[in-house]
């Protein structure tokens, strides 16, 4: 080759690197004093910052509340493990902790001129396949979920839900266990409780219908029955108020039925109305002996008399 094209070609390749790098020193410095690009980071870096930070501060308050919330319900009339309220408040956190970190995250990628569009919508079709495919489900642990916060029903309760009645034995955010009083164990699904009647919410009313002979004269049997509860309320600890005997409930031609009626604390009115016949009972007996008594006494004094 001609040395004379060579030194051409050569000088060539030089200013051609040397072009080069001057171009792409005069973009890099075009782009560092490029004044709109770094506002525009430092306003997105900005926004990411106050984006943490209200995510932080969002899941830090609803913790407190879920505490305090709670914390009220531990307070109040329901007997239940600690470690549940324990369990359903971190589960509630962790919610709140994942649904915050979620948004803040997807917020965060939209700053950087990602399409959320697929995202979003990949997410939405899977969220509904699981839906259709575990509703079921979800509903049991919804509907546990607001059976513990709502407090509608404690352990230790006696409730009825449709055809089941007994004591509460568990309560889990998939289930309900419920125990009656033959010792048979139902397991319903949270979800199957649609309506709850709880016995013991507030206090019982024993109620006692007292069938009595219309030969025995009104004034003596209410008299006798007064007598017969009368201090009920310090024997027994179930009785909140005296015994009440609120009179003739019916009648026919062979007998009259005294209605006899107590307050009592919940869960136990067979108890209380089962102590009202034994007394009424004991008095009844009572009264039948002192007059066997006397007649044997009379008759006593009519053979001495003889």
């Amino acid at each position: 080759m001609n040395p004379y094209w060579a030194e051409i070609k050569t000088d060539d390749g030089m200013e051609g690197a040397v072009n080069k790098a001057v171009n792409f020193s005069d973009k890099l410095w075009d782009w560092f004093a490029n004044v709109d690009m770094w506002t525009s980071v430092l306003f997105s870096g900005i926004r990411i910052i106050v984006l943490f930070l209200v995510t932080r501060i969002i899941i830090r308050v609803v913790s407190k509340l879920i505490d305090r919330s709670l914390a009220r319900q531990e307070q109040s009339r329901m007997n239940m493990n600690p470690r549940r309220f324990a369990t359903v408040a971190e589960l509630m956190k962790n919610v709140t902790s994942v649904t915050c970190n979620f948004v803040m995250v997807l917020l965060i990628l939209s700053e950087f001129n990602f399409h959320l569009g697929p995202l979003l919508a990949g997410a939405g079709v899977l969220g509904l396949a699981i839906g259709f495919g575990a509703q079921s489900l979800v509903k049991d642990v919804i509907t546990g979920f607001f059976i513990i916060l709502e407090d509608q029903f404690a352990v230790g309760d006696v409730i009825q839900t449709g055809t089941y009645k007994g004591t509460v034995e568990l309560i889990g955010l998939r289930s309900t266990r419920i125990v009656n009083m033959n010792g048979e164990t139902y397991i319903l699904p949270n979800g199957m409780i649609t309506s709850v009647t709880n016995y013991s919410f507030s206090n019982a009313l024993a109620m006692v219908d007292m069938p009595v002979k219309n030969e025995r004269k009104l004034e003596d049997t209410v008299s006798l029955i007064k007598s017969a509860l009368t201090g009920m309320q310090e024997r027994d600890g179930n009785i909140i108020a005296v015994p009440d005997v609120l009179g003739i409930q019916s009648m026919n031609t062979s007998e009259y039925v005294i209605r006899i009626v107590a307050q009592c604390v919940p869960n136990t009115r067979t108890e209380v109305e089962r102590m009202i016949l034994e007394n009424i009972k004991q008095a009844m007996e009572f009264e039948d002996m002192q007059k066997q008594a006397l007649a044997e006494l009379a008759a006593s004094d009519e053979k001495g008399g003889e």
